[in-house]
């Protein structure tokens, strides 16, 4: 019994392996400017994510919903629960996992010989929400619970929502009109990040975001950095609109 068992291991433990060499081989390829978070530790962990996904039959959809599950989860308790060193431990754990399987869906869709319509609206309706949700829960976190002095520091919460709104629906309409017309400036867009710009991208990394929550049990302290993180975004995000708008004159 106990060589049949170990059998067994050996054989998943192989399966996996075999998974994950073929996702090296289908993995997308990352735009320029990919930060660092998303491409050394949530690429990597989606992989594997998406492996066990595939080796137990899920489909990209549930994948999908399952880091929805995730996401909002941390989403809810970071709006009802007063902000302590557990409860960030807690937000980040699920933001953090929650991203993983983000980044697993669409690899579980390559291992099954692609996605769908629907499958890639879902995952992009899902960003959306949790793109703004997760700012405007740290607005009522803020509110309920910082004791902020004057009260307009509330507007970086709410500005960051905003920034994160436009700079998401921005960048899926960038992919989509350069879909529809393609050209070199394409090519230019699909090639490797160098280390630098990754690390020089990093203040601008969903990643980043979700790590800060850790400092959620030291209010003051936490929302210093994730006001540093806003003007980041946004200067990036000033910087960028011209570029995109140049870049789609270009197609025409």
């Amino acid at each position: 019994m106990s060589e049949s068992v170990a059998e067994d291991a050996q054989s998943h433990r192989g399966r996996f392996r075999a998974t994950m060499a073929q996702l090296e081989t289908a993995q997308k390829k990352r735009g320029r400017g990919a930060p660092a978070y998303s491409i050394y530790v949530n690429r990597p962990l989606g992989r594997r994510v998406a492996a066990a996904a595939f080796l137990l039959g899920l489909a990209p959809n549930t994948v999908s919903l399952i880091s929805a599950f995730f996401t909002f989860s941390a989403i809810i308790l970071l709006a009802v629960l007063p902000p302590t060193v557990w409860l960030g431990a807690l937000v980040t754990a699920l933001l953090v996992i929650g991203y993983a399987f983000d980044s697993a869906d669409g690899q579980v869709a390559r291992l099954r010989g692609g996605g769908s319509p629907a499958g890639e609206w879902l995952d992009h309706v899902l960003d959306c929400i949790k793109c703004s949700t997760l700012h405007l829960a740290v607005l009522l976190s803020a509110f309920l619970h910082f004791n902020l002095s004057p009260q307009g520091w509330l507007l970086v919460p709410l500005g960051f929502s905003m920034v994160s709104a436009v700079s998401f629906f921005a960048s899926i309409l960038n992919d989509q009109l350069k879909a529809r017309h393609p050209g070199p400036e394409n090519f230019t867009e699909l090639k490797a990040s160098t280390p630098l710009r990754s690390l020089v991208g990093l203040p601008t990394d969903y990643g980043v975001l979700c790590l800060i929550f850790l400092l959620l049990g030291w209010p003051q302290y936490f929302f210093v950095i994730y006001t540093l993180i806003f003007a980041a975004n946004l200067g990036y995000l000033i910087l960028a609109l011209p570029k995109w708008f140049a870049d789609m004159k270009a197609l025409a």
